[in-house]
């Protein structure tokens, strides 16, 4: 059986949509924390039971007769838990169970020096599957564009796109992502540990995004920098938390470090097409 988790969350419910075109449902389960969200898959045949990253009990009985298992990464830094906790117990439940193999939705800036705490995180869990003993795939998700969105939302709304200086980053959909990790999910190609990274066809920084989002909305949206010191006062100022403030520091500092701003053609080869453009992601969130 080919276990999706976290297919409440954007991601997850597009692997799973994906995979449906390239297995029956009879053979696809899900594990959530809230199984009642996907009453719709559970109605197309697809298994869903509840499954917690900080239950492994749970996880046990989601995952039972797993062949193979997409481990969406934990969220939980953002909120000051401890992902990489949530990992070690999943990564454990699927040694006891023998799963074939074990893929991992990881970024293209995982590393140990990243400048950015989830690219930290992310490296810390590739060396936790690296020495599980499993057959395991990292894919390497370029970061993602509707990001880029939400992290201007009010700067797209106002007209400025306000922050520290940037660097270019190598935007890609969600769907582009969902379609990828589903057709190595079923088998149709095979990666042993980090994949390539798996990236948009094009390094776009803030500065760019605003002139693309002035032509796609006929309105003027300019690019304006700012301290980081101007920016950790904002962000204070709005209550975000400490660990939030701590994720948007570090993005500007990876992205001025060019973290993301590769672009590499693995991502096209196994979709067989040309990745979706950032122009049509601003075209359809802006409009």
């Amino acid at each position: 059986m080919f276990i999706v988790t976290g297919a409440s969350g954007k991601l997850g419910g597009l692997v799973v949509d994906a995979l449906l075109h390239l297995v029956s449902a009879d053979l696809i389960g899900v594990s959530v924390r809230d199984p009642e969200k996907l009453a719709g898959l559970a109605s197309r045949g697809v298994r869903v039971r509840r499954g917690d990253y900080d239950d492994a009990k749970s996880l046990r009985h989601a995952w039972e007769g797993a062949r193979r298992v997409l481990l969406v990464s934990s969220n939980a830094g953002a909120s000051g838990g401890d992902p990489l906790k949530q990992h070690e117990t999943a990564i454990a439940v699927a040694r006891e169970l023998n799963v074939e193999r074990l893929f991992y939705t990881s970024q293209v800036s995982s590393s140990a020096q990243s400048a950015f705490p989830p690219g930290r995180d992310h490296a810390a869990t590739e060396a936790m599957l690296a020495a599980s003993g499993l057959a395991w795939t990292a894919l390497r998700h370029g970061f993602y564009a509707d990001s880029a969105v939400g992290m201007n939302a009010r700067g797209f709304r106002s007209g400025t796109l306000a922050g520290p200086e940037d660097g270019k980053v190598a935007w890609t959909t969600h769907e582009d992502l969902a379609e990828v990790d589903a057709l190595l999910l079923a088998g149709r190609q095979t990666f042993d540990g980090a994949t390539p990274l798996l990236t948009g066809s094009e390094a776009l920084d803030f500065t760019d995004l605003a002139r693309m989002a002035s032509q796609v909305t006929g309105r003027t949206i300019t690019r304006q920098v700012i301290s980081e010191d101007i920016m950790m006062e904002n962000a204070q100022g709005a209550g975000l938390p400490t660990s939030v403030q701590e994720i948007m520091l570090g993005y500007y500092r990876a992205a001025l470090a060019e973290e993301f701003a590769t672009v590499d053609p693995t991502l096209e080869r196994v979709l067989g097409r040309k990745p979706r453009p950032m122009r049509d992601v601003l075209a359809r969130e802006l409009r």
